[in-house]
């Protein structure tokens, strides 16, 4: 999954019509509300939108007629994987009738014309372990931590030791854990948090 580096713009013509297309990385559904308040013109005929944050998502026609705007936005930002996504299309009338098949195409297609062209960064999973180390481990388990892009996020210490706490992909979580037991040779305690 993507999500977009910053906001976007796309506008195209169609018949006579203006569509613009209006594409921003958010964090939640608030921000996807500001958002639209933010880049919906009042002036404009309809202010169509989408967002997606996971399994979350919500669109609107804005007096489209009923899944010919808000759903299609939702099949682009969907189409590219993106997640933690808005998208606000308004459009311009321009005297002549798209029809619902054209309504779709418009408003999809100028979604989808946004969000090919905007910058996009992965989203990764991560998740928090803490390790329990000797002072003779710690300088090359953090070393080889930091080589392989764990982050760490804190480091106590102990009499005999450090614990450090780490930020570290969920996909990679295993394999680090392997690391960091061959390193310690099996000193380390190593537990994740939920």
């Amino acid at each position: 999954m993507f999500t977009l580096k910053s906001i976007e713009t796309a506008t195209q013509d169609i018949k006579k019509s203006r569509f613009r297309a209006v594409a921003a990385p958010i964090e939640d559904e608030q921000s996807a509300k500001a958002f639209f308040a933010a880049h919906s013109d009042p002036s404009a005929n309809h202010n169509c939108w989408a967002w997606r944050i996971g399994q979350n998502y919500r669109f609107s026609d804005d007096g489209e007629p009923s899944g010919t705007a808000g759903r299609p936005i939702l099949a682009a930002i969907d189409g590219q994987s993106l997640d933690r996504v808005t998208v606000v299309v308004t459009r311009w009338f321009g005297g002549i009738l798209l029809g619902s098949g054209g309504l779709v195409r418009a408003y999809g297609g100028t979604a989808a014309l946004c969000l090919k062209a905007a910058d996009k960064i992965e989203l990764v999973e991560r998740v928090r372990a803490t390790i329990a180390c000797d002072f003779a481990d710690l300088a090359l388990i953090k070393a080889r931590l930091t080589a392989h892009g764990v982050m760490i996020a804190g480091e106590s210490f102990t009499d005999t030791g450090a614990v450090l706490t780490i930020d570290l992909r969920k996909d990679a979580a295993d394999e680090m854990l392997v690391l960091v037991a061959a390193i310690s040779r099996g000193k380390a305690i190593v537990s994740m948090e939920n």
